[in-house]
């Protein structure tokens, strides 16, 4: 039985430039730590709000059951602090929680620099460069029903083709990192900046866009879960399209 010619895949002996190399490491990093942090901020209030004020005696959009702050009932009997039918109430919790998030906060904005800075370097080098427009950003000719429907048979089957050593992304791939950098990664950031009382003293505007504090909590949370959803899927395309050879051009940027 005669087996049919295989298409040679395209290889490229240099790999990624050092500038992508090193921001994408610094990201990586920076990125990994923020997940962790954030996670143990969450714990510590599981529950979403939208608009400017929420808290565990107002209505939640979402509730996540990932610590024993999840619980908001056991409440001691709410007190006014004024004798007025609109007076804020104090209640105190009937139950032990998680509260040990101080050095999380901390890790969590200083992480975040090391995310911003090389993630700013790395927009203006890519538009710069052409970098983006050579290797990430869709050409208008691969945006159609066919084209996208065969790359997304291809990864539904994990049908992955070799690594190349370098930025020869397919269409799909294309189409994700666009997102992830454009919007996702953007959208993240601003949110988080929307949420820090220093940045909002001073651009209170910020805050705004948002629609308030809790509704920018409440998209950094949704913009945060797509970037770790991104980051899973990528892990394991990198292992189906061949480990070593991947971490080899990203590490070193050159492939023999």
């Amino acid at each position: 039985m005669t087996e049919l010619p295989q298409t040679p895949v395209q290889t490229n002996t240099t790999g990624h430039t050092r500038w992508v190399r090193i921001s994408h490491w610094i990201v990586s990093v920076s990125f990994l730590t923020l997940a962790f942090s954030g996670f143990v901020i969450l714990m510590a209030h599981p529950r979403l709000y939208w608009g400017e004020a929420g808290n565990n005696l107002t209505p939640a959009l979402f509730e996540l059951p990932i610590s024993r702050n999840h619980q908001h009932s056991g409440w001691e009997k709410a007190v006014p602090f004024f004798q007025d039918p609109a007076s804020p109430i104090s209640a105190n919790r009937t139950y032990q929680i998680f509260n040990q998030n101080g050095w999380g906060r901390s890790l969590h904005f200083l992480a975040a620099w090391f995310l911003v800075v090389p993630g700013a370097v790395y927009l203006l080098a890519g538009l710069f460069t052409g970098h983006f427009r050579r290797h990430l950003v869709p050409r208008p000719g691969e945006l159609t029903p066919r084209l996208i429907g065969q790359d997304l048979k291809s990864h539904l089957r994990l049908r992955i083709r070799s690594a190349t050593g370098g930025p020869h992304y397919g269409l799909l791939q294309k189409c994700a990192y666009s997102g992830v950098v454009f919007l996702a990664l953007p959208l993240a950031v601003a949110t988080g900046l929307a949420m820090s009382p220093t940045i909002t003293a001073a651009y209170p505007f910020l805050s705004r866009i948002f629609g308030g504090f809790q509704s920018a909590r409440t998209i950094h949370f949704f913009a945060s879960l797509v970037l770790v959803l991104f980051l899973l899927v990528h892990v394991v395309m990198i292992i189906k399209s061949g480990f070593r050879r991947q971490m080899r051009a990203m590490t070193f940027g050159k492939i023999t």
